[in-house]
């Protein structure tokens, strides 16, 4: 019954291995560099400060701010595979939400770098580039 349900299948878990194989390598490419790109002190304000973007010409800002989305959820979606699949699944998913934009994003960052395994894996990250550590407020 099994065996028969994964030829039925077969090509659908060939494109998923795909997908999670190319995500793993994107993910190990761009994930050091994106984690470098957070101040250390990103995460000790109450309320997060106006970013440049919001400076710039309209339809710069609107293209940039299409690309930074799709890409945030590209990683979102590569993120929740690799929790499947082999691939450092949580740390993708903080990068992609990172990268979206969304009501109460601030917040939801906040809780989710709070979690050890995260704000540790965060932080090895970061340690690899010789930044210094990003600092957490606590609640």
């Amino acid at each position: 019954m099994m065996l028969a349900s994964l030829s039925e299948h077969q090509l659908l878990l060939t494109w998923l291995s795909i997908a999670s194989l190319i995500t793993f390598i994107a993910s190990l490419l761009a994930l050091p560099w994106m984690v470098a790109m957070i101040p250390e002190d990103y995460f000790l304000y109450r309320n997060r400060e106006t970013t440049a973007l919001k400076q710039r010409h309209p339809v710069i800002r609107f293209l940039l701010l299409v690309g930074k989305n799709l890409l945030g959820l590209v990683l979102l979606c590569g993120g929740f595979l690799m929790l499947f699949m082999p691939g450092q699944g949580l740390l993708t998913i903080a990068v992609g939400l990172l990268l979206l934009d969304y009501p109460g994003k601030y917040t939801l960052e906040k809780r989710i770098v709070s979690n050890s395994a995260v704000l540790k894996g965060l932080n090895w990250l970061r340690a690899k580039r010789n930044l210094p550590p990003l600092k957490m407020d606590r609640y």
